[in-house]
């Protein structure tokens, strides 16, 4: 994709889900399963896919599994498709994680079967000098567009000052940032660099699965420029995606607009929130977060088990509990009969 229409695209707003990855009791990847993940996203109205990033597992890139390029090829293979069978073409953005010899290799991976985008994580370079951390990303930029992405310390990000993002928003090939820190006052340095360096082509989508819903309605106005998310590309989306859908254009419609913020769509904050705690393992540091995903997705029948590649891996005690709590609390968050409706053929 051109980087005019890529930004141009990112700027409407999509929801772009984190995917996650399907394997075998043996833990293998499960292809058929990685498929229907994929199915399920596109035809649930996702604008794209985010694919090789913390939900897919940064384990994918170890020597003993060699999966970051089956998984990222798999990926690119049904894009192709979903964008022949439904008429639009999905973003492909991919993960980036390591030094800069690693990251320009996968960079270059992402580049050869035609992603749009790299997400990139900082995450390996703890203990780089601000300078070396903008020669990195700069570096890559060259090879292919990046999406800023502030990660969580908590799941392996770094705290990244408003110093590094006021000289982040100044490279030319950044195309969007993901702020996922779950922190406001992290999240302000973000949208006050890109608001204070006068860009507006720069999409800002909301990775803070904690405030998903307030995220989308509300108006940042720092140094005299109002600047909104227009979309999220967050793991969160990676369960009940339909809704997530609907729920975006919701939230779209009335950020836009001149009228007060329903009383009901801040209801809807918090639930989505109460979900995401459960989901998430909020009450554990998030230590079974990427198994809470996998077991709204295995309750759908779109996973066949929790399996991740590090076997200890898993729900935490009473994860299971709080995932069934909010099942039954919000049952019109959920698209547990859209999913029913189409399983069996995104399984063929």
């Amino acid at each position: 994709m051109h980087l005019t229409e890529l930004r141009a695209s990112l700027l409407k707003g999509h929801v772009i889900p984190a995917c996650p990855l399907a394997l075998t009791s043996s833990r293998k990847l499960d292809e058929k399963h990685q498929r229907a993940l994929i199915r399920y996203y596109t035809s649930s109205g996702s604008g794209g896919l985010a694919v090789g990033v913390h939900t897919t597992q940064f384990a994918i890139r170890d020597a003993k599994h060699g999966l970051l390029a089956p998984v990222m090829t798999l990926a690119a293979e049904e894009l192709k498709r979903a964008d022949a069978k439904i008429g639009k073409r999905h973003l492909r953005i991919g993960g980036v994680c390591g030094e800069r010899a690693q990251a320009i290799a996968e960079a270059k991976l992402l580049h050869s079967l035609g992603y749009d985008a790299t997400l990139l994580s900082l995450g390996a370079m703890k203990t780089a000098t601000e300078d070396e951390l903008i020669q990195h990303c700069q570096a890559v930029s060259e090879v292919l567009p990046i999406v800023g992405f502030y990660l969580q310390p908590a799941v392996g990000g770094r705290v990244l000052p408003l110093s590094f993002w006021r000289r982040l928003v100044l490279l030319p090939n950044v195309v969007a940032i993901k702020i996922a820190p779950f922190n406001r006052y992290q999240t302000l340095d973000v949208i006050r660099a890109l608001a204070e360096s006068g860009r507006d082509d720069i999409a800002l989508y909301t990775g803070n699965d904690d405030n998903i819903v307030l995220d989308l309605l509300t108006p940042h106005t720092l140094a005299g420029k109002t600047v909104r998310f227009v979309g999220g590309l967050l793991g969160h989306w990676s369960v009940w995606t339909q809704s997530a859908v609907a729920l975006h254009q919701e939230c779209r419609r009335v950020s836009v607009g001149d009228s007060p913020i329903p009383a009901a769509m801040l209801q809807t904050a918090i639930e989505v929130t109460d979900c995401n705690s459960a989901f998430f393992d909020a009450a554990h540091q998030f230590s079974g977060c990427i198994a809470g995903l996998h077991e709204v997705l295995r309750r759908q029948g779109l996973l066949a088990g929790l399996w991740c590649l590090d076997p200890q891996e898993t729900l935490s005690s009473g994860q299971l509990q709080e995932i069934d709590r909010v099942y039954t609390a919000y049952p019109h968050l959920h698209d547990d009969e859209f999913v029913a409706q189409h399983l069996d053929d995104w399984l063929r």
